[in-house]
């Protein structure tokens, strides 16, 4: 069994380390594959276009947390996606962050500092502003638990409403409850059919007045043009996006000039060269004693 690495040269001498200290094969870039049929699984962001040149791949291995990049694999090539404990950390760091900035009024100070003006604002206690994430996997949970021990009031909503200790859970059909309640909106979902463009007009009318926005999702969750027309009517106060639509975002963009919107260039994290690495070999390992393979990606629900 030969895994095919497709990165940046960096992380592939990471890789390579690992794997040679696993004893596990490993060729790193396509042009070094002598004999295709010795490839059995592929770790990168996209894949190969031509899949089929590897008649005996058993999986492919996205090297980051999502995998909606990927095209589809053909019958019987499973997809995992990376699962890191770095990744969730870095995530749940910006989204405190982004939670706290919006719940202390960064934006409108950062306005005022650009022109020289000292106008303190009011505060409000933690324990005023409910904040709300959409999406309650291990990042939305890793959240939930950091937030809740600042003193906020928090709320989650996903397809299952599946119960989570320590966080009141909404499910699918109580979404506009859920949203009814919510102070601070966090999007951590996965981009799927039913998530591509969720983020729109509809959904931001059912927040409370003033509400704020922070979106680590992916960008095509998000309607920018509701954005900007929700933040114009004053129903939403302010944003805080990691992921945009189109990413990267053009230098002349309406986000970038606005005072109330502060834009990350999807940062919140990276996977970690040999967390990465690790989480390749355990999904080879599984595979070969016949176990279940770590972060194994349901094609129906796309995560």
């Amino acid at each position: 069994m030969t895994l095919l690495f497709t990165s940046t040269p960096e992380r592939a001498e990471a890789w390579t380390r690992l794997f040679a200290d696993a004893g596990e094969a490993m060729v790193v870039g396509e042009d070094a594959v002598t004999d295709p049929t010795a490839i059995t699984h592929i770790a990168c962001w996209q894949p190969p276009k031509n899949l089929s040149r590897y008649p005996n791949l058993k999986a492919v291995i996205s090297i980051g947390a999502g995998v909606d990049q990927m095209q589809p694999l053909p019958p019987g090539v499973a997809l995992s996606r990376t699962i890191a404990p770095g990744i969730e950390e870095m995530v749940r760091d910006w989204v405190v962050m982004a939670a706290l900035m919006l719940h202390r009024e960064m934006p409108r100070y950062l306005e005022q500092a650009a022109c020289g003006q000292w106008a303190p604002l009011t505060a409000r206690p933690a324990r005023t502003r409910c904040i709300g994430i959409m999406g309650l996997g291990r990042i939305g949970r890793a959240a939930a638990q950091s937030l809740a021990a600042l003193g906020f009031p928090v709320t989650g909503w996903s397809r299952s409403g599946a119960p989570v200790e320590g966080t009141e859970v909404f499910a699918q059909e109580a979404l506009p409850e859920f949203l009814a309640r919510t102070d601070l909106l966090i999007c951590l979902l996965p981009l799927t059919a039913v998530t591509r463009g969720v983020l729109n007009a509809e959904l931001f009318a059912r927040l409370p007045q003033g509400a704020g926005l922070i979106h680590a999702g992916r960008g095509a969750q998000l309607d920018m043009n509701a954005l900007r027309d929700a933040l114009n009517s004053r129903h939403l106060s302010a944003a805080m996006l990691d992921v945009t639509v189109p990413e990267p975002l053009p230098a002349d963009h309406w986000a970038w000039a606005d005072p109330r919107v502060i834009v990350t260039p999807h940062v919140a994290s990276h996977t970690d060269a040999e967390e990465g690495a690790r989480h390749a070999l355990a999904v080879i390992r599984a595979g070969g004693a016949g176990q279940p393979i770590p972060g194994l990606v349901d094609p129906g629900r796309g995560y």
